[in-house]
């Protein structure tokens, strides 16, 4: 079973919008409910960083509101990594939320084969951070 399940549409999009963003990474929103995305929403990357990702507030207030009036949930983020695999970085680490959300990373290092991977970032820990990679299904 799958810890998330999103569409090859969907996954699509989100491939397409990382090689759009190229060599800065790109990032976005998952959104949903319980464990299947229902819509993928694109931000902008205000940092504009082939390294590091933000979202302009604004935009994600919007995101969130479009979200809950479909009665959806923000079930996580994505981003791009252009030049490394899709493993969360430092970076990502550091700026992770505590609330639960998930990670997507769609890594272009070969961008005849992207990649998808996501993650748990638990940031409770006693120990520290701990990564936990998940299942992702894609749905016809």
């Amino acid at each position: 079973m799958a810890d998330l399940t999103l569409t090859r549409q969907q996954a699509d999009e989100i491939i397409a919008h990382a090689k759009q963003e190229a060599p800065n990474e790109c990032c976005g929103i998952l959104t949903g409910d319980g464990a299947v995305v229902r819509k993928v929403y694109r931000a902008t990357n205000t940092e504009k960083s082939p390294v590091k990702y933000n979202f302009d507030g604004l935009e994600l207030m919007r995101i969130e509101d479009e979200a809950a009036k479909s009665k959806w949930d923000i079930l996580g983020f994505y981003h791009s990594h252009t030049f490394s695999e899709a493993y969360p970085s430092t970076t990502d680490v550091k700026l992770s939320s505590p609330w639960g959300y998930l990670y997507m990373i769609v890594s272009l290092r070969d961008p005849m084969k992207p990649a998808i991977r996501l993650y748990h970032i638990d940031k409770t820990q006693p120990d520290g951070e701990q990564i936990q990679e998940l299942r992702v299904e894609l749905a016809p």
